[in-house]
């Protein structure tokens, strides 16, 4: 169906990550700490009729992956589906195209495009294109570094999933890891200079889905939560699954079976406290996890609340004073942006009276800035009482313009169906 697809988007949570980015960039999905929140200061509280200035707009092929930012440099994933993948680097300031490295990786998929965002760290830019593809390409000699398929490598079976390999790549230290699904890893760790393989864990419960692996503390320390999708839907659902990982060595910590998604897409939200919140779309809605360790180091999971009538289809929720918001217009219901307490309780959601599709949310200076998934932008003041939009524009031709946002240096990248456009947000 139109609305599954795009399953294919993934997304993060509310962390810090043990590793650098720079205070102005946003070098991966969700940016420096993958969570939607930008440190970006003097926001522009009202925009004129015509929306926020536009600084550059640059072509771009069908897609679903965004930008991400380091250095003044733009990276985006750009495909071209009779030929493979190109990442593309652009001068933040200008647009100018700096360079760019493709490679043959031809296939269609239902939707076309690129799913994933690039990741920026330590002088690589690393991808991963739908076909499974992972390239570490330095950025100094704009040259190969290392290139693993994290599909075939691990026993991937001919046919891939449905829309295809999505993974954002996750640094970890010294350590990239994604998920490659299969029934010989269900996620695995590279060194992120060589790429030799540190470690792999175990097959996990579920089929391949489109979720990233995800950070979150528990117990005070870090595991990576990875979620995998169920056989079937409704009553019928079986075998997804909730996985605890140790970020050292891949050990499977602890495993939950009570959430059922046949096509997840968002990662867990780290909501503290060890407290972890899991939403999807077909039927699955929302819920709410407390794990915690034992005297005995085994690891507890008790569900704290479900909700069905708060979700997410492609984005995480944003976290915000103890409320999540989140676009939950879903093949199965079309609830607009919602809002929903720390303890499941749904406060308000716009319906279709603004509708929000899937698009793409920022948390700046205590605002938001997010797409509607079509063509108008949106800065709200996430208030638990009542939607507050402050003001609004349309900035993107028709279509399903689903994918992250970036902000930096005042300059807000959206990236629709057949372009990638710049704004000024900020002072």
């Amino acid at each position: 169906m139109k609305n599954a697809i795009y399953s294919a988007l993934l997304l993060a949570t509310h962390f810090s990550f043990p590793c650098a980015a720079g205070e102005t960039d946003w070098p991966w999905i969700y940016g420096p700490n993958h969570n939607h929140t930008s440190p970006q200061k003097g926001l522009l509280r009202s925009w004129p009729a015509e929306g926020p200035k536009v600084l550059w707009t640059v072509p771009m092929g069908a897609g679903f992956g965004g930008p991400a930012v380091s250095g003044g440099s733009v990276y985006l994933l750009d495909r071209d589906e009779s030929v493979g993948d190109k990442l593309r680097v652009l001068d933040l300031a200008t647009g100018k195209e700096l360079w760019s490295f493709a490679y043959n990786a031809p296939g269609r998929f239902m939707f076309a495009g690129s799913r994933t965002t690039p990741t920026v760290d330590g002088g690589f830019v690393y991808t991963v294109g739908p076909l499974g593809d992972l390239y570490a390409i330095r950025t100094d000699t704009r040259k190969l570094a290392w290139r693993k398929n994290i599909w075939k490598d691990f026993g991937g079976d001919e046919e891939l999933p449905r829309w295809a390999i999505t993974q954002n790549p996750v640094i970890y230290g010294d350590l990239l890891i994604v998920a490659p699904q299969t029934s010989q890893a269900g996620v695995v760790a590279y060194d992120k200079r060589t790429g030799e393989l540190k470690w792999r864990s175990a097959a996990l419960s579920g089929l391949a889905g489109y979720v990233t692996p995800s950070l979150a503390k528990i117990g005070g320390e870090d595991q990576f939560i990875m979620i995998m999708a169920s056989v079937g839907r409704g009553r019928n659902a079986r075998d997804g699954s909730v996985n605890g990982i140790d970020p050292r060595t891949g050990k499977v910590l602890w495993t939950y079976k009570g959430w059922q998604c046949p096509i997840p897409v968002p990662p867990a939200v780290d909501a503290g406290q060890g407290r972890l919140l899991i939403s999807g779309a077909y039927g699955a809605g929302s819920v709410m996890l407390q794990v915690a360790k034992r005297g005995d180091g085994s690891f507890a999971v008790t569900e704290l609340f479900r909700n069905l009538d708060f979700g997410s289809h492609t984005q995480p929720p944003i976290l915000h004073e103890g409320h999540f918001y989140s676009h939950y217009t879903i093949n199965e219901r079309s609830d607009g942006l919602v809002a929903m307490t720390m303890d499941g309780k749904v406060k308000w959601k716009t319906d279709q009276t603004p509708p929000f599709v899937r698009g793409g949310s920022i948390l700046a200076e205590g605002l938001m800035i997010a797409t509607d998934g079509n063509t108008k932008l949106y800065l709200i003041e996430p208030n638990p009482v009542s939607f507050k939009p402050l003001a609004s524009a349309t900035i993107l031709a028709p279509g399903d313009n689903w994918a992250p946002l970036a902000l930096v240096d005042g300059k807000l990248l959206v990236r629709g169906q057949k372009e990638l456009k710049v704004l000024q947000v900020a002072r």
